[in-house]
């Protein structure tokens, strides 16, 4: 049974990667993908609960199994990037 905090990872691994999930956050905070802010607070660094729902329903339509408490809850790339792809990234 999982739980809310758990994803499932239906061959989201092929469809996800960290420098695609570095650049859809990238491009939702005017940010170059390049950059390093993968351990940032992205509310720190500008993003909403708005844009948040954007990265989730794009992730989702990619296949990810991610809630919005999941990604809110700690909102750093480097996190996002374990739950989504695992932690090799």
């Amino acid at each position: 049974m999982s739980t809310s905090h758990e994803i499932e990872r239906h061959d989201v691994a092929d469809q996800l990667t960290a420098a695609t999930i570095r650049a859809d956050v990238a491009e939702l905070l005017h940010r170059r993908p390049d950059e390093n802010f993968d351990t940032e607070d992205l509310f720190d660094c500008g993003l909403d609960s708005v844009r948040l729902m954007t990265l989730m329903e794009r992730w989702r339509d990619a296949g990810a199994k991610v809630s919005f408490v999941d990604l809110a809850e700690r909102p750093t790339v480097e996190h996002w990037v374990k739950l989504l792809v695992g932690s090799d990234g």
